[in-house]
């Protein structure tokens, strides 16, 4: 199996930027007024055209001074991207019933050409079902020529908070297309779409078992995973090797945790508990290659004697719940 090579590194702490002297950043608003496009970006209005939306004009962000273009598009255009968070059915409902109740659609999604035909939208599925829901024949969006800002929107949204399972399966979606479309790339140049890369093992193991208890594994598996210096698909491969030893150890501690229940205990830590028994990190001076610990643990697994645990141990180990995804 292949190892973690030591020119691995994880992706770089993030800043909060200072606040900045006010009037002091961007453009005014005369200055946002853009009459001509570059090549690139006319291209992008053309698609607009040709997939039959209407643009209504365009202009240079205030901020960021990137070209954008605000536009109608045919709403069985737009797709959401191929590797965001699942829909919400309650949210895309109730959006539905206050955009109908009001009459107005007043917050545009943003948009990217697909590679091949129509739009995705990285920010606005559930205003998209929303609209669908409600039968309408096209949506206000606003297009950004650059298509990686989907990846970057994913990589930075806040709003609402990921748990470890959406985070996750959001992050294995974006690294394959990743893949499709930066062929040869090493992984660690996308460390800023991707975040933490046992976001990427986590994710293949919540595809094979939605209901993997992954907050039990997470904090060693997120220590010992780093951003590979080999290409993207090299990577996945090792991650896929990891996550399959993860699953074949969740099983095992699921065997223990039922023997445990067997004779009584009940505990909402029990998983934990196991597992934090039998993980001997705290102790080593160096840290171990991941594939080596799961070994090491799964090996203790097998050998946990339920017959000299007793109710107090359990009590005493506390830590968070098992994963309830």
């Amino acid at each position: 199996m292949a190892k973690q090579k030591s020119g691995m590194k994880r992706a770089p702490a993030r800043r909060r930027p200072r606040k900045a002297k006010a009037g002091t950043r961007g453009l005014t608003p005369m200055e946002c007024r853009l009459d001509v496009l570059l090549p690139d970006d006319q291209k992008v209005k053309t698609r607009i055209e040709d997939e039959g939306g209407m643009v209504l004009g365009c202009y240079s962000d205030p901020l960021g001074k990137n070209p954008l273009l605000l536009a109608i598009l045919p709403i069985d255009r737009i797709e959401p991207t191929p590797f965001q968070r699942d829909l919400s059915q309650t949210h895309h409902r109730r959006l539905a019933d206050v955009i109908d109740r009001t009459g107005l659609f007043l917050d545009p999604v943003i948009a990217v050409t697909a590679p091949e035909k129509g739009f995705w939208t990285p920010n606005g599925r559930h205003r998209l079902e929303a609209m669908r829901r409600l039968g309408a024949r096209a949506i206000t969006a606003l297009v950004v020529p650059k298509r990686e800002i989907a990846w970057q929107i994913l990589a930075l949204n806040t709003e609402k908070a990921h748990n470890l399972r959406d985070k996750s399966l959001e992050v294995i979606r974006i690294f394959r297309n990743l893949i499709e479309e930066s062929a040869g790339k090493a992984e660690k140049e996308f460390s800023y779409y991707l975040e933490e890369a046992s976001f990427v093992t986590m994710g293949l193991c919540y595809e094979k078992n939605p209901r993997f208890s992954g907050g039990v594994y997470n904090s060693f598996v997120r220590r010992l995973t780093e951003f590979s210096e080999e290409s993207l698909s090299k990577a996945l491969k090792t991650h896929e090797e990891h996550a399959d030893m993860l699953l074949e150890l969740d099983e095992r501690v699921a065997e223990v945790v039922k023997k445990l229940k067997a004779k009584g205990f009940v505990s909402p830590y029990l998983k934990t508990f196991v597992v934090a028994r039998s993980n001997p990190l705290r102790f080593m001076k160096e840290p171990p290659q991941l594939e080596d610990l799961l070994k090491t643990i799964r090996g203790k697994v097998e050998r946990f004697n339920v017959d000299r645990i007793k109710q107090e141990d359990i009590v005493a180990s506390g830590g968070a719940a098992d994963d309830p995804d």
